[in-house]
C-alpha cells in the first residue's frame, strides 16, 4: 500500500459518502489522490476537500485504475456490480452495504474488535458491518472478552437518517404538516413516523423477524468469532434525526456486576461510559451526533436472568455505524 494512497469514494454525494470525506479530512488520512464517484446524475458536481474542489465523476467499471482504496457507500446493488471491478483493478474495497458481509471470503471488520481480520481478504474486499450491529458490539465486545457472552436480547431505537436523506425529509415534512394542519402521505415508511414509532426496519423474513434484526445475530457471530451466540432483536424506527440507541440484555458465562462491567470498559477505544443516574446522566442520541465514540450507560443487573446485565448504548450510525468505521479500516491497511 502506498504511504499516500489513491482513495476513491463510490457514492460520494450521499450522506455516508459526505461523512467519509469529513472523516478523511478530520483524521488527516494521508490521501495522495482523491477520486469521487457517483451516478451520471451527480457527475460534474464539485465537492470541497482540503481547500480544493474535487469534481465528481460518473461511476463505470473503468473508474478504478490506480486506485489503492475504494470506499463504497452506494447500496448493495452498486457494490455487487462494481466492487469486483475495483478489486480486480487492484484496489482494496471497503464496502458499506450488506452485499458481502456474510460471504465467507470477505472479512467483516470493526477495527476496535477484530482488526486482524482485515489482513485476510482473498477477494480484495472488506465489509463494514450493519450500523446497529457496530454500535451494539462496541459495548458488548469488551464484556465478551472478560465474561464470555452467551446471548443478547435487544431492542433498537433507530434514527430516520438510517433510511438516507429521504427519511429526514419525510420526518420534517410530517412534523410541519401536523403543526399546520396540513395533509401528508407516508412514502419512505409504512406508517406515519412523526410523533410515532414503527416496529419495522427493513423487510420481514419468513420467521417474522426483519432482515435488520437478523443482521445482529449473523454479523455478531462472525465479528466475535462466536458461532454459538444467541440473539433475539426487535428493531424500531423512531422520530430522531440521527444516532441509533439500543437497549440490550446481555447474558454471560461468568458472573458479572455493573462495577465489573464499568471496569471492563476502562481504556477501551471508541466506547465511553456515561452512567450517573443519581444526576440523571445517561447517553441520548444528541450526545453522539457527529462524534466518533459510542456511549454506554444505564448499566445494571438484570433482575430475571443469571449472569446478566442490562445496558443502553448510543452511537452515531452515519459516523461510527458507517463512514468512520470504513475510514478506520482504511487506516489499518
Amino acid at each position: 500500500m502506498n504511504a499516500e494512497p489513491h482513495v476513491a469514494i463510490v457514492g460520494a454525494t450521499g450522506a455516508v459518502g459526505e461523512e467519509m470525506l469529513l472523516c478523511l479530512e478530520q483524521r488527516n488520512f494521508p490521501v495522495g489522490k482523491l477520486t469521487l464517484l457517483a451516478s451520471a446524475r451527480s457527475a460534474g458536481k464539485r465537492i470541497p476537500f482540503r481547500g480544493q474542489d474535487v469534481i465528481v465523476q460518473e461511476l463505470t467499471h473503468d473508474s478504478f485504475a490506480g486506485v489503492d482504496i475504494a470506499l463504497f457507500s452506494a447500496g448493495g446493488g452498486i457494490s455487487l456490480e462494481f466492487g469486483p471491478s475495483a478489486a480486480a483493478a487492484g484496489a482494496v474495497v471497503i464496502d458499506n452495504s450488506s452485499a458481502f458481509r456474510m460471504d465467507p471470503g470477505v472479512p467483516l471488520v470493526v477495527p476496535e474488535i477484530n482488526p486482524e481480520a482485515a489482513k485476510n481478504r482473498p477477494k480484495g474486499i472488506i465489509a463494514n458491518p450493519n450500523c446497529t450491529t457496530i454500535i451494539s458490539l462496541m459495548a458488548l465486545a469488551p464484556l465478551h472478552e472478560q465474561f464470555g457472552l452467551k446471548s443478547i436480547i435487544a431492542s433498537s431505537y433507530q434514527a430516520v437518517s438510517g433510511s438516507g436523506a429521504q427519511g429526514i425529509v419525510e420526518l420534517e415534512e410530517q412534523v410541519k404538516a401536523i403543526a399546520t394542519g396540513g395533509d401528508f402521505t407516508p412514502r419512505v415508511y409504512p406508517r406515519q413516523i412523526a410523533f410515532n414509532v414503527i416496529p419495522q426496519v427493513d423487510s420481514f423474513t419468513d420467521n417474522g423477524y426483519t432482515k435488520e434484526e437478523l443482521k445482529m445475530l449473523n454479523e455478531g457471530r462472525k465479528i466475535l468469532g462466536h458461532d454459538d451466540l444467541k440473539v433475539s432483536c426487535t428493531c424500531v424506527r423512531v422520530p430522531v434525526y440521527r444516532s441509533h440507541s439500543v437497549s440490550i440484555t446481555a447474558v454471560f458465562d461468568k458472573p458479572v456486576t455493573p462495577d465489573a462491567a464499568r471496569a471492563a470498559f476502562a481504556g477501551k477505544p471508541g466506547i465511553q461510559v456515561v452512567d450517573d443516574t443519581a444526576n440523571k446522566v445517561f447517553p441520548v442520541p444528541l450526545d453522539t451526533t457527529g462524534k466518533d465514540d459510542c456511549l454506554v450507560g444505564r448499566i445494571r443487573q438484570n433482575l430475571v436472568l443469571d449472569n446478566a446485565l442490562d445496558l443502553w448504548v448510543v452511537g452515531d450510525q452515519v459516523r461510527k455505524g458507517a463512514a468512520l468505521n470504513a475510514v478506520q479500516i482504511a487506516e489499518i491497511l
